[in-house]
């Protein structure tokens, strides 16, 4: 870690002291802001339904209506802490985000719910992973890969940490209740790391590649950037799919609901490893070849999905590799924007190509329950999102720019 910090570490004043904090809160803050305001809720909601008798269809809305708002408002954060460094946006992010939890904890009616949940919104998009990468890549650039490895480590035991947190608030206190304890939680963790932690030097923006204009109009009217959105958010809407049926598929398949939530949990843990293998990987490849290779993974291990009955220890092999696969997908989309274009504008330009992706992602638990039925069942579905996830792969080939070697 130590060696990170030396010499991967700019701030362009050679203050290291304020530096060596950065990477540990962020750490620390991913977990507890995925933890919180994104994985506490799939845990509370049957019991936020039960107890007001607002239909799941609706407090479901909400939530990804937040996922929505949190990739369009990505944009405005992203240019932001081009100009400015994070310490300012995530520290706000963190402030809204204990705000809207008290509001959807006290929300009387559906109409309040739904604007705490913009409101959580707007956190999310000041405070996941975004905002953080575009820190990361400024401050720790050009070794950014492994500052980004080490955060996305961290941030993937948010669920491990805080769904099993969430449960054991809920059995003695109402859902209600539990926000409050959450949100308190959320104060004393982030607000203090993103305001004290995020102080050293904001370094000025890099100069563009010669001959190379990097320009944010000019990069997203680029074919390349165009399709390299249209890869990711393909990727993303198959990916997420997966994710929330694949539960579904094992139990149309016979599996128990145990079984069915072991595999879904290892695969989680998959994601963990899988992040272990991209800077290998990074070094070793091009971003087109990088991008084109793991999307069609994706699209391979959801395929194989599709295929596999069991055993049942074949099926937990099969979701591990393809929670693997989605681990080096969440990087590749961190490093996709500094492989090609530079960091000079990483904030703005990470949070465009993020938006449809993010938007995808929101979609993709409606789409996928609608689409089940008429396709034949999850079998059928997994094998039209291993489809999808191809054709991603497929526009990935295109996405090359002059600086892709």
């Amino acid at each position: 870690m130590t060696e990170l910090h030396t010499r991967g570490a700019a701030t362009g004043t050679g203050d290291r002291s304020r530096l060596r904090a950065v990477l540990p809160a962020l750490c620390a803050t991913q977990i507890t802001s995925w933890g919180i305001v994104y994985y506490a809720f799939p845990v509370l909601n049957p019991q936020i339904v039960a107890d007001t008798g607002w239909p799941t269809g609706a407090t479901m809305a909400a939530f990804s209506l937040a996922l929505v708002v949190s990739g369009l408002a990505g944009i405005r954060v992203g240019r932001i802490i081009d100009h400015r460094g994070p310490r300012t946006i995530m520290t706000a992010g963190s402030a809204a985000g204990v705000l809207s939890l008290g509001i959807v904890a006290l929300a009387p009616n559906l109409p309040v719910f739904f604007a705490g949940w913009i409101l959580a919104g707007l956190s999310m998009a000041a405070t996941f992973y975004q905002p953080a990468f575009a820190a990361l890549t400024r401050w720790w650039a050009p070794d950014h890969v492994r500052a980004l490895t080490i955060v996305t480590l961290a941030g993937g035991l948010a669920s491990t940490v805080f769904a099993p947190v969430t449960a054991a608030l809920a059995e003695h206190l109402s859902w209600r209740e539990t926000y409050f304890v959450l949100a308190a939680i959320l104060a004393i963790v982030t607000l203090p790391a993103h305001a004290l932690a995020l102080r050293a030097p904001w370094p000025p923006a890099p100069s563009a590649p010669e001959g190379a204009d990097t320009s944010p109009g000019t990069v997203t009217r680029s074919r390349p950037f165009l399709l390299l959105a249209v890869a990711f958010t393909l990727s993303a809407f198959a990916m997420y799919a997966v994710v929330v049926t694949l539960v579904p598929l094992l139990l149309e398949r016979g599996y128990t609901t145990a079984q069915a939530a072991w595999a879904l949990g290892l695969g989680g843990a998959g994601q963990t490893l899988g992040r272990t293998l991209y800077a290998p990987l990074a070094r070793h490849t091009g971003p087109t070849l990088r991008t084109t290779t793991l999307i069609a993974l994706g699209a391979l291990t959801t395929a194989a999905l599709a295929v596999t009955p069991g055993p049942y220890g074949l099926v937990i092999a099969v979701s591990i590799v393809a929670g693997m696969v989605r681990g080096n997908l969440t990087l590749l989309q961190a490093t996709a924007i500094t492989d090609r274009w530079g960091t000079r504008h990483y904030g703005r330009l990470s949070g465009i190509l993020n938006a449809p992706a993010m938007t995808a992602s929101a979609l993709a638990p409606f789409a996928a329950a609608l689409l089940a039925g008429p396709l034949g069942g999850y079998p059928e579905l997994f094998a039209a999102l291993a489809g999808l996830a191809a054709v991603a792969a497929l526009v990935a080939t295109a996405t090359s720019v002059r600086r892709d070697v």
